[in-house]
């Protein structure tokens, strides 16, 4: 059975350095992106392979708490996060990919694999919420784009979304 993959993009008017310095402070996520109430490290402030870390975000109007991990770690290019919830496993891609020398193209990927039967049971309907995932992501990216270029207005974002 497929996997779920949905990638959206945004380009930011910030080097990439600026921008990787925002999406790689994890405990600062919690003062940058509305969605992300808490933050509670649990290997240390380092971000590395192995950092783990429990993040609780408003999604649907309730509080949730998953535990993260970071699976790939390449500065300032990429991370890679991988998390189990609901029966699937989950894994996000943030990539920077520079856009001249003061500009960053901004990437999130999710890849989201049922990994019990039910939630491949499940699947069609997790389809019918990818509209809601892509808005969520799309948030994510705008709220980071204001962090990056603080009192610039937003521009157009760009996204991708996939169902393979």
């Amino acid at each position: 059975m497929a996997n779920l993959i949905l990638t959206l993009s945004r380009h930011i008017p910030a080097p990439q350095q600026v921008v990787w310095d925002v999406i790689s402070d994890i405990p600062g996520c919690v003062e940058r992106i509305e969605s992300i109430v808490g933050i509670e490290m649990l290997t240390g402030d380092t971000m590395e392979v192995g950092a783990r870390w429990k993040e609780t975000r408003t999604l649907f109007r309730r509080e949730t708490t998953e535990e993260m991990e970071v699976t790939a770690f390449e500065p300032p290019l990429r991370y890679v996060v991988e998390a189990d919830s609901c029966g699937a496993h989950f894994t996000s891609e943030i990539r920077c990919d520079p856009d001249g020398d003061d500009a960053t193209i901004l990437m999130m990927t999710m890849e989201t694999i049922p990994t019990t039967f039910f939630a491949r049971l499940m699947k069609p309907v997790a389809k019918l919420t990818m509209g809601t995932m892509r808005k969520m992501m799309q948030k994510d990216l705008d709220d980071i784009f204001r962090a990056c270029t603080p009192g610039l207005e937003d521009e157009a974002s760009t996204e991708e979304a996939t169902g393979q």
